[in-house]
């Protein structure tokens, strides 16, 4: 099959998922997947190599859009809820996961890893949406919750930056360019985009990405990820964006409209469903786990530090995941350290938890009905 028929399918998918997503009000993400899943298994399609890259890029940029949806203002005056909050929410589910892909399921230390930092994590696309439906974002109960995603996304980045880490003379030099990417980064971008902005060519969004693609670069060669200084990044824009929200309309509209959802298509191509249907038990078992190690981390916390109403609520978001699951996984694919069947359970797993909370939270533990229920934000990608 030639390159521009495989581009042709997939492209077409994209658009197919976008309607889907408008019309259903479901996560653009979620049905880019699955349209992965079906191009995969049923058109028999694989990854080719500019996919790959594409969706590797793809990958940081979510990250840093991640980033620019908590504002360090928000962190500062929920700083006690937030971070208890979601410290628990990434520490339970991740210590509790890696234990039984451990010592339950006998997988290798770093495939545990990888199903530790898989998921730990909280979906900021998904939760954002479902804030926004309920009119929810910019209560208290919102602010808090946005919050919270923040300090859990920020732990699961750190983790997989962390845990992997493997140094050599070039770890050094990410080092160095991400200290100083976050030190003069910000004031760096500012002055650009005041010099270059708003002008048709759109150098501020070709900056950007240069910053992005070196980054990329030198955690490649210095065998370490781009994730955290990325996230990081987006976090110490997201004031500047928020005064200036057209720039960040157009970076998504780049973004959404061409590169992140190559990332998910590309994930559900390396699903395979026979690996998921003949080890259904482990997928339900490890959804199951998740779910219940985000409510036995987060709701004892949410009763002690929140009124009553919308404690249960802010759980079940706090057990939704998505985009850094499908980092993770995907990077643990990767570079080896979990194998094809291992991936298609861990993604089944992540999908199904952006999916079943989410639709308990609304349908059950919702603080306000929703006025319109078109208005999910179906095309917002995650973080």
């Amino acid at each position: 099959m030639s390159e521009f028929a495989i581009a042709s399918i997939i492209t077409g998918l994209v658009l197919i998922a976008s309607m889907f997503s408008v019309e259903f009000g479901i996560s653009a993400a979620i049905i880019e997947i699955l349209l992965g899943v079906f191009a995969g298994n049923v058109l028999h399609m694989h990854p080719t190599v500019w996919l790959t890259f594409i969706a590797s890029f793809a990958g940081i940029l979510l990250t840093f859009l991640a980033g620019t949806e908590v504002s360090p203002d928000t962190l500062r005056e929920k700083f006690k809820e937030s971070v208890l909050i979601g410290g628990l929410s990434f520490l339970v589910p991740g210590v509790l996961a890696f234990l039984l892909a451990r010592y339950g399921l006998h997988w290798t230390m770093n495939a545990s890893k990888i199903t530790g930092v898989a998921l730990s994590t909280t979906s900021l696309a998904v939760v954002y949406a479902v804030l926004v439906e309920s009119s929810l974002n910019k209560t208290e109960l919102g602010k808090i919750i946005m919050a919270a995603c923040f300090v859990t996304d920020f732990g699961t980045a750190a983790a997989l930056s962390l845990l992997f880490l493997q140094f050599n003379f070039y770890t050094l030099v990410f080092f160095a360019f991400s200290a100083l990417l976050l030190i003069f980064g910000p004031r760096l971008i500012r002055l650009f985009f005041n010099r270059y902005g708003n002008k048709v060519i759109e150098p501020e969004i070709k900056l950007l990405f240069f910053l992005l693609f070196v980054a990329s670069f030198l955690g490649e060669i210095g065998d370490s990820q781009a994730v955290l200084p990325a996230f990081v990044l987006g976090l110490l824009m997201s004031k500047y964006f928020a005064k200036n929200p057209h720039l960040i309309r157009k970076l998504r509209t780049v973004g959404f409209a061409f590169i992140t959802p190559f990332f998910f298509i590309k994930g559900g191509m390396s699903v395979n469903l026979g690996d998921v249907i003949n080890n259904w038990m482990i997928t339900v078992g490890l959804l199951g786990a998740k779910i219940i190690a985000k409510i036995v981390g987060v709701y004892p916390t949410t009763r002690a530090l929140l009124p009553k109403g919308g404690r249960t609520f802010l759980t079940l978001l706090m057990s939704t995941g998505l985009t850094f699951g499908t980092i993770a996984s995907t990077f643990g694919l990767e570079k080896g350290y979990i194998t094809k069947t291992q991936f298609s359970i861990l993604i089944s797993v992540v999908i199904l938890s952006a999916v079943v909370p989410t639709i308990i939270a609304q349908r059950f533990w919702s603080p306000t009905t929703p006025d319109n229920k078109e208005e999910l934000l179906a095309g917002g990608e995650e973080g």
